[in-house]
C-alpha cells in the first residue's frame, strides 16, 4: 500500500486560531481593530471559562498581536508551500472513515470519557492515554469524543481545572479498592500532547475555550515541567518532580520531546521565545543520545560530562524509545531536524531490512540488539519512518504485519495507540506542517467551504 498522495491544499480558515495561539492571517489581517478584538475575547472567554483565564487570554493576545513572527524563525505558513491533503469523497465537513479509531473507542474509552489500560492489574489510566485519545479524536473530527475525554481528564487528573493544575499521569484503582489519583506527579509528554491537541482544536473547529485552556497549560509546561540545564540550555524534563537526583544530574526521556508539537505550540503561541529554546535543546537530546542510531528509553545528562548511560533502565530502547523514529517520520520533510534524525536513526531502519521488523530492545551504549522483534505497534509506529527514508516497500511490509499481528492477537491500548498515530498518518488522516501545525484531512473541504 502506496502512501497517500496529497492533491488538495490546505487552507488556513482566517480567523481560525485566537488569542492565546493568534493564527498569522488574523494578525495581517485586523491589526487596526486588534484593541477591541482582545477586549471582546477577553470577555467572552471570561465569561465561558473563568476570569482569571480571560485575563490571561487578554495579556497573552496582547503580546501575540504585536509579534507578528512564528517560533523558530520558520517561514510563515501562509507564504510557505504546505503539505497536500486528499480530500474527502463526501461533500459535507464529516471525516472519512477510520475504523481503526472507532475500534479504539470500543476497546478502550469509556462512555464518560476514561482512555482505559484494559488488562493492567489496577485498571489504569495515565495521562498520555487521555492526551492521545483527544489528540485522535481531533484527527477524526469526533467532537463529541473530544469533549468528553476532555471532561473527564479534567475532573479526575487536573482537580476540575487544567488552567490551575497540570493533570497527574496514573489514575486507577488503589490496593484498599478506591479509585482516583494513584500518583499526582505529572507527565510532561502528555502535558505537551495536551496542551497542543487544545490549541489546534481551537483553530479546527473555532473553540476559543480551547485556545484559552491549551495556551494556559503549554505556559505551565514552560514553568513547572523545564529546566535550564548547563550545556542544553533550556530542557524538557519528564515532570515537575523526580527528575533531577543531583545537583549536576538530570534524568531526561527523548520520546516526551516530540519537536513538531514544540514547534507547533511556539508557532500558535509566537510571544514566548522560551518555545525556540526549548526546541533547541530537544534536537540535542534526541541526536546526541543515540551514538549507534537507536534512541534509549532514558537518559542521564551531567553537568560538563554529558549525556550518559541511564542506570535504571540499562541505557535500553525499548517501549518508550520506539515512539522516537515515529516522531521523526512525521516531521515534515523541510523541519530543519527531519533530515538530521532520519540520518542519525538509519540503524533502525536498517535492521528492519535485515530481519522483517523493528527490535523490542537495543543495547544502546554498544547498538547489540535482543533476542525479539517488536510488537505489532513497533511495526506500525516504523511506516512513516520507513515511509520518510523512501523505503515505501519496507513500510508497506511492516504494515502487512501489523494486520497479521491484530488478527493473531487483540491488540493492547498502547500498541493500538502507536497504530492509530502511524497507520493514520499512512493512510493520511493528518500531517504536521512545517511549522508544527496541524493538517488535518476532513477541515481541507470546510476551509474551502469557509471562504
Amino acid at each position: 500500500m502506496a502512501p497517500v498522495k496529497w492533491t488538495a491544499p490546505l487552507r488556513r480558515v482566517p480567523g481560525g486560531a485566537l488569542p492565546g495561539g493568534v493564527s498569522r492571517v488574523v494578525v495581517d489581517a485586523i491589526p487596526l481593530i486588534a484593541s477591541s478584538v482582545i477586549s471582546f475575547v477577553a470577555s467572552w472567554v471570561g465569561a465561558r471559562v473563568g476570569a482569571r483565564v480571560g485575563a490571561f487570554v487578554a495579556g497573552t493576545a496582547a503580546a501575540t498581536l504585536t509579534a507578528g513572527a512564528l517560533a523558530a524563525g520558520l517561514p510563515d505558513s501562509g507564504s510557505a508551500s504546505q503539505p497536500e491533503l486528499a480530500a474527502p469523497a463526501a461533500s459535507s465537513c464529516a471525516a472519512p472513515a477510520w475504523p481503526r479509531w472507532k475500534q479504539f473507542k470500543r476497546d478502550f474509552i469509556s462512555p464518560d470519557g476514561r482512555v482505559i489500560d484494559v488488562g493492567s492489574a489496577d485498571s489504569r489510566t495515565v495521562s498520555e492515554g487521555q492526551s492521545y485519545g483527544l489528540f485522535f479524536a481531533l484527527v477524526a473530527n469526533d467532537r463529541a469524543a473530544f469533549d468528553t475525554i476532555l471532561r473527564w481528564t479534567e475532573d479526575n487528573l487536573a482537580q476540575g481545572d487544567l488552567t490551575a493544575h497540570l493533570p497527574a499521569w496514573l489514575w486507577g484503582r488503589s490496593d484498599s479498592g478506591q479509585w482516583g489519583v494513584l500518583d499526582a506527579n505529572a507527565s510532561s509528554d502528555a502535558d505537551l500532547w495536551i496542551a497542543y491537541a487544545l490549541l489546534e482544536a481551537g483553530r479546527a473547529w473555532h473553540e476559543r475555550s480551547y485556545t484559552a485552556r491549551g495556551a494556559v497549560l503549554a505556559r505551565r509546561v514552560l514553568d513547572e515541567e523545564t529546566a535550564s540545564v548547563p550545556g542544553l540550555g533550556l530542557t524538557l524534563l519528564p515532570g515537575p518532580a523526580g527528575f533531577h537526583p543531583a545537583p549536576d544530574v538530570w534524568r531526561v526521556n527523548p520520546s516526551y520531546s516530540p519537536p513538531q508539537l514544540i514547534r507547533g505550540i511556539g508557532t500558535r503561541l509566537p510571544d514566548d521565545a522560551r518555545w525556540t529554546r526549548l526546541l533547541a535543546s530537544t534536537g540535542q537530546v534526541l541526536i546526541d543520545t543515540a551514538p549507534h542510531g537507536f534512541s534509549p528509553d532514558w537518559v542521564l545528562y551531567r553537568a560538563k560530562h554529558g549525556f550518559e548511560p541511564d542506570t535504571q533502565t540499562q541505557a535500553e530502547s525499548a517501549y518508550n524509545a520506539i515512539r522516537v523514529y515515529l516522531w521523526a517520520g512525521m516531521l515534515d520533510p523541510r523541519d530543519p531536524l527531519a533530515t538530521a534524525l532520519l540520518t542519525r536513526f538509519a540503524p533502525f531502519a536498517g535492521f528492519i531490512a535485515a530481519h522483517g521488523a523493528p527490535p523490542e530492545k537495543v543495547d544502546t551504549t554498544s547498538g547489540g540488539v535482543g533476542a525479539n522483534m517488536g510488537n505489532a505497534g513497533f511495526s506500525a509506529a516504523a511506516v512513516p519512518f520507513l515511509d520518510a527514508r523512501g523505503e515505501t516497500s519496507l513500510a508497506d511490509a511492516q504494515i502487512a504485519r501489523v494486520e497479521q499481528l491484530d488478527r493473531d492477537t487483540p491488540p493492547g491500548y498502547y500498541t493500538s495507540a502507536l497504530s492509530l498515530f502511524g497507520l493514520g498518518w499512512r493512510d493520511g488522516h493528518y500531517r504536521f506542517a512545517a511549522d508544527g501545525t496541524l493538517n488535518l484531512r476532513w477541515s481541507s473541504p470546510c476551509s474551502a467551504a469557509a471562504r
